[in-house]
């Protein structure tokens, strides 16, 4: 089920509905823009239900809506326009969802999605046959050089591309830097090379993988490695994430057993980048962790991975900090897709012409 399925008054019915709250059918007719009869609203709540998006309580005039949590997950949320509001009058969720990975569908996207997704991925493996050695090694320099500084970028480094490509390439470091920007780039590089010595192996979904990379990608910046044992807070956003060691555990553990669950690679990569950022479960480097193992994923089921290279940095995180606070994976499904479908196009694209 894709939440493109939707009419343009549920999705309208669903986005307006907030997690934990209950509506009258008359608070719901009030979300739509344009005058809608009793039983056209009827339908659209029953449709709504039927998919297991909104649960019905009560019965006659005791009757009463509540979006469930599968309705949060698929809710259409613009997140700019989300976040032109202030903090503390977004009503976004304060809490972290406890159960939240029960409730996964089988997959995220409609089977239309899949069949582009596969179609791009046959494409991309097929100009990566009989790529010779120096075209290949070029290929994934320029890769790893695209993710290492959009991926530091998001995370508010200011080296550019040209900066992080002498970085990589040659070992300078760019004057009026600091030091820890040069680190983050470099280790970035050291932890694709990592995955992708690893790929094949079963330990992707362990939790000894996710803090091997955890653990490259922050060494040398002062950040203690293994699970957090204290609090930390999530700037500019009202949700705080479980600060109780055991539980950080239990809930990385259920995590990686509900993306095991899934039906495609494509959905177990997109749980996973928003499964880690959401648990934050280290004391630093989560978002960074998040991606790069999205890429373990994909690179072990031999899909393209991302460099993330056309993302817009701030709506990358307003999409995150959507799903923070209202669950809804749309904003973050839609960067992905676009993502996967520009990897797919752009990486070995010029092979055909420099095989030897």
């Amino acid at each position: 089920m894709s939440d493109s399925d939707l009419s343009q008054r549920q999705s309208r019915i669903l986005e307006s509905m907030l997690l934990g709250r209950e509506y009258a059918a008359e608070d719901i007719m009030g979300f739509i823009d344009t005058p809608s009869s009793p039983a056209t609203l009827r339908r659209d709540t029953q449709e709504l239900e039927r998919l297991g998006f909104v649960i019905q309580r009560g019965e006659k005039r005791g009757t009463r809506y509540e979006k469930s949590m599968l309705g949060a997950l698929l809710s259409p949320l613009d997140a700019h326009a989300y976040f032109t509001k202030e903090t503390d009058r977004r009503n976004g969720l304060r809490s972290y969802q406890h159960g939240l990975w029960d409730t996964i569908p089988q997959s995220f996207f409609a089977e239309q999605e899949l069949d582009a997704f596969d179609s791009a991925t046959q494409a991309y493996l097929a100009r990566s046959r009989d790529v010779s050695e120096v075209v290949r090694a070029k290929e994934l320099e320029r890769f790893v050089i695209e993710l290492s500084w959009k991926s530091s970028r998001i995370e508010g480094n200011t080296y550019t591309l040209l900066d992080t490509e002498r970085l990589i390439r040659e070992g300078v470091e760019a004057i009026g830097h600091t030091k820890d920007e040069a680190t983050m780039i470099l280790n970035h590089k050291k932890a694709f090379q990592y995955i992708l010595q690893t790929s094949g192996s079963d330990d992707t979904f362990t939790k000894r993988f996710v803090e091997d990379v955890h653990s490259i990608l922050v060494e040398g910046l002062g950040v203690s490695r293994g699970f957090r044992k204290g609090a930390v807070g999530i700037t500019g956003s009202s949700y705080r994430p479980l600060d109780i060691p055991a539980q950080l555990e239990e809930e990385t553990e259920a995590l990686y057993a509900a993306a095991a669950k899934l039906t495609d690679p494509y959905s177990q990569a997109l749980l996973i980048l928003l499964g880690i950022s959401y648990i934050q479960p280290f004391e630093d480097g989560n978002k960074r962790t998040a991606r790069l193992m999205t890429n373990a994923i994909l690179i072990s089921k031999d899909k393209a991975p991302l460099s993330y290279r056309s993302v817009d940095e701030i709506i990358y995180r307003e999409s995150l900090l959507t799903f923070y606070e209202q669950l809804s994976i749309v904003p973050m499904k839609n960067i992905f897709s676009e993502q996967y479908l520009f990897a797919c196009e752009q990486y070995l694209k010029s092979s055909s012409t420099q095989t030897s």
